[in-house]
């Protein structure tokens, strides 16, 4: 009997190191980003049995997504440091007679030209527009993520950069990493805003994790509590604590939450209970029953508009 339950003992543990194993691989690949021209990426359809079994074990390359829109004329090419040495690079789109100017913060894998026609919106109802790759993404520096953790310091950064040249009316809008960075920008550095829109953030980094286990068609538990430890461990930081439902307690601006009610990644729990502890009580949560994890201003353009510029009055 007491080797029986030594080798149940020992099978349980090489299963529980091989699980955290290939748990570490695909936090990392989560993560990070390589650079262009630094690995070859196979289409789906050209992948072999083996390709996908790695993909299983070790997780996804994923490669940084260049900016598809070319800088003309009216687009002001600036770059932000961060205190590690990280160039990042945003666009400043001025509008004529300007009434205030918005900042905007792409998703997960995403760049600033991918929210340029939230930005070309914006500056129709008179706002400059300000958007900045986040580091690892598009043109700025670096190949690491922290789904929002470090990348607080980027918001900072845009922030200040749109004060600096004289902007009281600063707008931040983002979305779903993007929106959630944001909260966490507002407690963590005390950002004073004139006004948030906040298109599907994430309840928590374990929430958001959980969110994409689901679409991969994975079971959420454990793999989601042990994803999450792993992308913070492997990145010097304690994931838990990436809560933007805790952090909007310390929002006291004016605030429009969005949500497509399709979406996947983020439930409507998590948003009703992040609007819920937003810290006051000039806030508004609008859904969008034709969407799902994606632009709103793309999908139903003709409301968001109509919510967008009734909030900006």
């Amino acid at each position: 009997m007491n080797r029986f339950f030594k080798i149940l003992f020992r099978t349980a543990l090489a299963l529980f190191i091989l699980v955290n194993v290939i748990v570490a691989f695909h936090a990392y690949k989560f993560t990070h980003f390589y650079d262009n021209g630094s690995i070859s990426i196979k289409r789906p359809e050209d992948k072999s049995g083996w390709d996908k079994t790695k993909e299983i074990l070790f997780g996804i390359n994923a490669v940084k997504l260049k900016n598809t829109v070319t800088a003309d004329s009216s687009f002001q090419t600036v770059y932000v440091t961060t205190k590690s040495g990280l160039k990042l690079e945003g666009w400043y789109l001025a509008a004529g007679n300007a009434v205030g100017t918005v900042c905007l913060f792409h998703g997960h894998g995403g760049t600033k030209s991918g929210v340029i026609k939230e930005a070309e919106a914006f500056r129709a109802m008179g706002y400059n527009a300000f958007l900045l790759d986040f580091r690892a993404h598009g043109s700025s520096g670096g190949n690491t993520c922290t789904i929002g953790y470090y990348e607080t310091e980027d918001i900072r950064l845009a922030y200040d950069y749109v004060k600096n040249k004289g902007e009281k009316n600063i707008v931040l809008w983002g979305i779903s990493m993007g929106a959630a960075t944001i909260t966490k920008a507002v407690n963590e550095y005390g950002l004073t805003p004139w006004k948030l829109i906040l298109e599907m953030p994430f309840g928590t980094i374990q929430d958001a994790v959980r969110g994409r286990l689901k679409i991969m068609g994975l079971p959420p538990q454990p793999l989601g509590t042990l994803l999450t430890f792993w992308g913070g461990a492997e990145n010097g930081f304690w994931a838990f604590n990436m809560k933007p439902q805790e952090f909007v307690k310390d929002i006291h601006c004016p605030v429009l939450l969005q949500w497509g009610a399709n979406d996947p990644r983020v439930s409507r729990s998590e948003e009703e209970l992040l609007f819920k502890n937003i810290g006051t009580t000039d806030k508004k949560f609008v859904v969008y029953e034709n969407s799902g994890h994606e632009s709103l201003c793309k999908k139903e353009p003709v409301k968001w508009n109509a919510e967008v510029t009734a909030f900006l009055k």
